[in-house]
């Protein structure tokens, strides 16, 4: 019988485009998910992601058992924050280049909201005016091809990337993920937390993309410290899930075959 795997997709890549991860997973694993986070009016993007967090925690409490969180960058910190508020959901959770924030990373990311800077603390500031519109997908292709971020990307990922990140409207492709709304995501990265990372009952994993300008050397060491965390590492940068879909799945079957029989304990 397959177990589930509740997946959280990174900011402004609905998670269709991790089609190739979730197939690698089976038939060991089945992929729940959210099409897209933040897009629910119910749960706006906001501040801290409180709101996110809620969202996420709103669905996990309709699967029928604790479910295995994974979660790419945006979506590796909603399952953290979700964990620590009421860990009898998972069974564990793995963050995909998703830095646990120590607390001076809380304090600056504090500050540059305050001053009015946290645009450049993030990619905010390369999401503004960034094309929306492309008049057909060979166009879409060409943009994006010629995008760093998107240079290693698995063929497939990429396709998969145009087909669930851009839709119709009228004569024209948009993009799917509202601009404006991954905007406030961004901006609205938390400087609080529900609670001390290392006081989370489930087991935790950060696997950093080798080349990753996301998850540091000192997140890497704070999540060593927690008495259920560990660090891995994958080669690639911060879209390794993406870059190395197949690789990545074999790295969370063999990480929730060593870590299958703990459990967890109680909703705080």
């Amino acid at each position: 019988m397959s177990q589930q795997i509740f997946f959280a997709h990174a900011n402004g890549f609905p998670s269709g485009t991790y089609g190739k991860l979730f197939a690698a997973l089976a038939p060991e694993y089945q992929v729940t998910h959210l099409e897209q986070h933040a897009h629910d009016p119910r749960f706006p993007a906001d501040d801290n992601w409180h709101n996110l967090v809620d969202e996420l925690i709103h669905h996990l409490k309709q699967q029928p058992e604790p479910v295995w969180g994974v979660g790419h960058s945006l979506g590796g910190v909603l399952h953290l924050h979700a964990a620590l508020r009421c860990p009898e959901l998972y069974r564990g959770v793995v963050m995909l280049d998703s830095p646990v924030l120590t607390r001076t990373d809380q304090w600056v990311i504090r500050a540059a909201k305050r001053f009015g800077f946290i645009d450049r603390l993030t990619p905010a500031g390369r999401t503004l005016g960034r094309r929306e519109e492309f008049s057909d997908l060979d166009a879409a292709r060409v943009y994006f091809a010629g995008k760093t971020l998107f240079r290693s990307f698995d063929p497939e990922c990429f396709d998969a990337y145009l087909q669930h990140g851009l839709h119709k409207v009228g004569d024209k492709l948009r993009l799917r993920f509202d601009p404006a709304t991954e905007i406030s995501i961004y901006r609205g990265v938390p400087h609080t937390s529900p609670g001390r990372a290392g006081q989370l009952k489930v087991p935790l994993a950060v696997v950093r993309g080798h080349k990753s300008r996301v998850v540091m050397r000192h997140h890497v060491n704070s999540v060593g410290r927690m008495p259920l965390g560990e660090s891995l590492t994958m080669p690639g940068g911060h879209m390794f899930p993406l870059e190395r879909p197949q690789d990545t799945a074999l790295l969370l079957k063999n990480l929730f075959s060593r870590w299958d029989g703990r459990r967890p304990q109680e909703c705080v």
